[in-house]
């Protein structure tokens, strides 16, 4: 009942005054009507004020419903935000990631734990083609990451470990066996191992350092011995080599430990014995 009465109202208001504006329009036309005085100033003035008076009246009359009306619009808007949340994320991460230049396709890169090759990068993902860091090569798993995990989590380029990796193994025995004793000699090996390639493995880590203006350790093998909680051995072999390589004298390297310990092992056995 209300809302109709004020529906009727409302267009009594508008008959009314648009009657009204009309009505003095014409009376100011027939005053200067045998003058040469400009009228559309006034005729405006009328018009600006005639329409000016309907909506602040409009406005008090609905005051209450568009109150609601507010409300309910407002309501909306935060449920859409809200429901859009992610995609808004996704949106803001690739801005943030094409102002930053993070990265670009082709790039190894790690987005939380995530650690793959970029093949593609939208307005929504990054695709990544996973690779297993600790063997430096592909797992054949395809992954999808959405543009908002570029603002919730570190992102680590890792391009640089493409051609060369500071690949560092640790090799564990019991203490029953002094390392120190042949650690010049596992250290030899590793320069043997290296060699070939410590030239070409020099200048990338200058390049390295360059680029990135940082101190790196160095290119040259490194072997450091501690203890475990077990109170076991920890034989640490630090190399700096092409990733195809790494494994390869990983496996070389690990051989010549176990021969060099056995050996050992079994003189101090025969030194016991006599």
């Amino acid at each position: 009942m209300l809302l109709e009465y004020k529906l009727i109202l409302s267009l009594g208001i508008i008959v009314l005054f648009m009657l009204l504006r009309l009505g003095i329009i014409k009376l100011i036309r027939h005053r200067h009507k045998s003058s040469k005085e400009d009228r559309r100033h006034r005729v405006n003035l009328v018009k600006n004020i005639v329409n000016f008076t309907v909506v602040i009246l409009m406005m008090i009359l609905w005051a209450h419903e568009m109150q609601d009306f507010a409300l309910s619009l407002a309501a909306f808007a935060v449920a859409i935000v809200l429901a859009t949340r992610e995609f808004i994320q996704c949106i803001t991460g690739f801005i943030y990631l094409g102002s930053n230049r993070i990265f670009r396709v082709g790039d190894w890169v790690q987005i939380g734990e995530d650690v793959g090759e970029v093949t593609e990068t939208d307005w929504l993902k990054v695709i990544l083609q996973e690779v297993d860091i600790r063997r430096y090569e592909f797992t054949g798993r395809t992954l999808v990451v959405p543009n908002n995990m570029l603002l919730l989590h570190p992102v680590r380029n890792l391009n640089f470990l493409k051609r060369y990796a500071n690949h560092n193994f640790d090799l564990v025995r019991d203490g029953s066996v002094d390392v120190f004793a042949f650690r010049q000699a596992l250290l030899d090996k590793a320069n043997e191992y290296c060699e070939h390639f410590s030239d070409v493995a020099s200048r990338y880590n200058n390049l390295i350092e360059k680029r990135l203006e940082v101190s790196l350790p160095g290119t040259q093998p490194t072997v450091r011995i501690t203890t475990n909680y077990l109170g076991q051995t920890v034989t640490t072999v630090t190399i700096f080599c092409p990733t195809e390589q790494a494994l390869d004298i990983e496996q070389k390297l690990t051989q010549d430990f176990m021969q060099l310990w056995f050996e050992a092992k079994s003189q101090q056995e025969n030194q016991t014995k006599s």
